[in-house]
């Protein structure tokens, strides 16, 4: 037996890009060779020998080069819900992925957020350029695909050539180096793009030959097998499996796990202690997402390897959740370990921010991460449905900061009939860009609604004339008609002419109907106290609506609520109240 393992492989990328097609044809090619055993079905990844993968590469692989990987293994689930649940402490499971994207779309939302996962975890990633056959006039004219590409008409190719470029153009901006895959200098330095579609099989040959080469190159270390020690591994899903009740299906990246083995599974409260009761794996040639595929028990798996497990007790497992199993003398280092690595992920990290819940370790890791390149503070990070707690939880955040008031969830439900109230608005969604999408345009909206409501509980710069011939009582208190040249008022605001308030608004009276108050273009009569027309205010007077100097500086920091003639206005005041006091405001 080799002493390294298959290299575990990833597939993610946009949303209908093609990875599940890309998945399948990559299957499909392997199980065409007429290999005995070309691939084999294991729980959640499909392994393909070393054998398989040269009959499929055929002469682009050399000769001389010695490979002593075994094969590979795909992980069956597409996407990257999938690679972040798949973790291990500091990283993913997957040695290498591959980030599917459409040659004719170039780089989505979704794609620039696989990028970011994968940098985060660390994983180095090959692009496979998909759908290269919806080129118009292409052709498939030969099975290699550089042959193929260099024998399409000259527009085909430019069109080819000049979309493969705007994909390393967008690449270079975000701070990556790539280059098609026969172009490439050093693959340490360089992102390799291998142009392919998963619907006429271009290119899958050549894809094989870069993950093949990349694995056997690169990752000898990592790949190396640790037969004597615990079997380590990650659950891949929890369910319902006919006869034998709730089974986890894992994917093993260490060590042998064996039927009887002890095993610590990580959880939310502590770890769970179980004992493996059964190993099943697929009977061949079945695909494993089909839910008649049917099952034979074995009595040992070796990494890398997707396997199904019966145990009792485990009912509080979710998926996402570290596995190793243990004898009596490592039990507590396993023990600390796992419950290390979760704690490491599920903390309260900073004093003040929004809730963030996922549905696995991974993916609460992935959002954590994403959130922190946005400078978005998060409070408490956990797994799970979203209950009532978290929103008692997010409303607490309410009065200190109302914008921190919210809960993302990602690719988790409702706890019943849980619901966000006035104070905490809930995001939830399967596709983390969405989410913070979402999140960037509702705290914008609240930073406008807090900042308009702040604007109002302010005194507003406003330019009033007193109007002549109505005056209508002199004093005690003065009523006279007002016509507001710009701005706002409110009865209770005082009046200014030179500087100094001269009076308070007491009341203001449109069509014989009380108002509170009134805005620019419109007249009124002003019930004014503390003043006597004709002599602190006269008939065709301007006056101000007279401002504190702390209302002042407020407003001075949201002038973006208010009109280009209320920003004159606000310097008029200034320049009113800066003849007697020239550092007034500043």
């Amino acid at each position: 037996m080799s002493d390294l393992r298959q290299a575990v492989i990833s597939v993610l990328g946009h949303v209908d890009h093609g990875k599940t097609k890309l998945l399948d044809r990559i299957r499909g090619s392997a199980t065409q060779t007429g290999e005995a055993g070309g691939i084999t079905q294991a729980i959640g990844a499909s392994i393909i020998p070393l054998e398989t993968v040269k009959k499929v590469c055929g002469s682009l692989l050399n000769e001389k080069t010695k490979f002593t990987i075994p094969g590979l293994l795909f992980i069956d689930t597409p996407g990257h819900a999938a690679f972040t649940t798949l973790r291990k402490r500091g990283g993913s499971i997957a040695d290498i992925a591959i980030l599917v994207v459409d040659i004719n779309e170039g780089l989505m939302p979704q794609t620039m957020e696989s990028i970011e996962i994968l940098r985060n975890f660390k994983t180095p990633f090959v692009i496979a350029a998909n759908k290269i056959d919806i080129i118009p006039g292409y052709k498939q004219l030969d099975k290699n695909l550089l042959k193929n590409l260099n024998s399409q008409d000259p527009f085909v190719q430019e069109k080819s050539e000049t979309k493969l470029y705007e994909i390393v153009g967008k690449l270079s901006e975000i701070g990556l180096n790539s280059e098609r895959f026969d172009r490439i200098e050093d693959y340490t330095k360089q992102v390799a793009i291998v142009p392919v579609s998963a619907i006429t099989g271009d290119g899958i040959p050549e894809l094989l030959m870069v993950l093949i080469g990349l694995a056997q190159r690169y990752l000898e270390t990592t790949l190396k097998l640790h037969v004597s020690g615990n079997a380590k591994g990650t659950i891949l899903e929890v369910k319902e499996t006919q006869g034998l009740g709730k089974t986890l299906d894992v994917i093993v990246y260490d060590g042998i796990l064996k039927r009887g083995d002890k095993i610590i599974i990580g959880g939310l409260e502590k770890p769970i202690e179980t004992r493996v009761k059964a190993l099943l794996a697929p009977v061949p040639l079945r695909e494993m997402r089909d839910k008649k595929t049917q099952f034979k028990a074995i009595d040992e798996v070796t990494a890398a390897t997707g396997v199904k497990i019966s145990a009792p007790d485990i009912d509080g497992v979710i998926a996402g959740m570290p596995l190793q199993s243990y004898t009596d003398t490592t039990r507590d280092a396993v023990m600390s370990e796992i419950q290390k690595e979760i704690q490491e992920v599920m903390i309260s990290t900073e004093a003040q921010g929004i809730l963030i819940k996922a549905d696995t370790l991974g993916s609460l890791e992935a959002l954590i991460f994403l959130l922190k390149e946005k400078k978005i503070a998060v409070r408490k990070a956990s797994i799970g449905k979203i209950t009532k707690k978290d929103i008692t939880d997010a409303e607490s955040n309410y009065d200190k900061n109302p914008t921190d008031a919210v809960i993302l969830g990602f690719n988790v439900e409702r706890e019943g009939d849980v619901t966000g109230s006035e104070r905490v608005k809930i995001i939830s969604s399967e596709i983390i860009y969405r989410i913070i999408e979402e999140f960037d345009a509702w705290k914008e909206q609240q930073i406008k609604l807090l900042e308009a409501r702040e604007l109002d509980e302010l005194i507003r710069p406003c330019k009033l004339e007193v109007m002549k011939n109505y005056v209508f009582r002199q004093s005690n208190p003065a009523i006279v008609g007002i016509y507001v040249l710009e701005g706002k008022i409110k009865t209770g605001t005082q009046i200014t002419k030179t500087g100094a308030p001269i009076c308070y608004v007491k009341g203001i009276q449109q069509e014989k109907e009380s108002i509170q108050s009134i805005t620019k273009g419109k007249q009124a009569a002003f019930s004014l106290d503390q003043v006597t027309i004709g002599r602190q205010i006269l008939e065709g007077d301007i006056v101000y609506s007279y401002l504190p100097e702390e209302d002042f500086r407020k407003i001075k920091k949201l002038t973006k609520y208010l009109s280009q003639g209320e920003v004159e206005v606000l310097k008029q005041i200034a320049e009113l109240m800066r003849k007697n006091n020239p550092v007034w405001g500043i």
